[in-house]
């Protein structure tokens, strides 16, 4: 049996922001929120235990906020931070939909914690264009661990050869190779189709 589903990932291949640049890049002018601080504050100490379903992301984030920016709120800094981060390659998902037509499921394969998560499938419709959404928090590991690539198998059903997956980090696409997924490195450089063709997946 052959290819059945394309694994998609969100940041950097679904969700990129046309200057490459990163979502908070403009926060200090914007919000007066330091990014080196938020850096440093937050995501250093704690999105491990955020991304991974072990801590809410408003409960970390708000004791942050009242050190390093007292005036914001966490649902001020995620509304902008969700809002910064919602940039779709329609391009992609052009072609994505292609491969839906032609029988392969389409789903989402990302390392977010619970509430971006909710934000990409619902406000962004991320639901109305994939079968279902493999992410962190949910699964309680994430990217590049083998462990997350068995739990997506476990829970689809689908069988390692079945598996495609399209990420633009190497080390992920190194992992799903060696659980026997194929896998195209992203750099949205090239279209789809070319990069199927050129892995022999087309």
């Amino acid at each position: 049996m052959g290819i059945r589903c394309l694994m998609v990932d969100v940041d950097g291949v679904v969700v990129r922001r046309p200057d490459g640049t990163l979502w908070n890049r403009d926060s200090q002018a914007d919000l007066g929120l330091d990014p080196k601080a938020f850096q440093d504050e937050f995501f250093a100490v704690h999105w491990s235990d955020v991304v991974l379903g072990r801590a809410d992301l408003h409960e970390r984030l708000g004791p942050v906020l009242r050190t390093i920016a007292p005036h914001l709120t966490s649902d001020q800094v995620t509304a902008y931070w969700f809002e910064q981060d919602s940039h779709l390659d329609h391009d992609l998902l052009a072609e994505l939909a292609g491969y839906r037509d032609l029988g392969l499921a389409l789903h989402l394969a990302t390392v977010q914690e619970h509430h971006r998560a909710r934000h990409l499938w619902e406000v962004l419709a991320l639901r109305d264009r994939f079968e279902a959404m493999h992410y962190a928090a949910d699964y309680g590991c994430k990217k590049p661990d083998m462990a997350f690539f068995r739990m997506v198998e476990a829970r689809t059903g689908f069988a390692p050869h079945e598996l495609v997956l399209i990420d633009d980090s190497p080390r992920n696409v190194e992992s799903a190779r060696a659980c026997g997924w194929a896998a195209i490195l992203w750099t949205g450089e090239e279209r789809l189709a070319d990069l199927m063709t050129e892995a022999g997946l087309a």
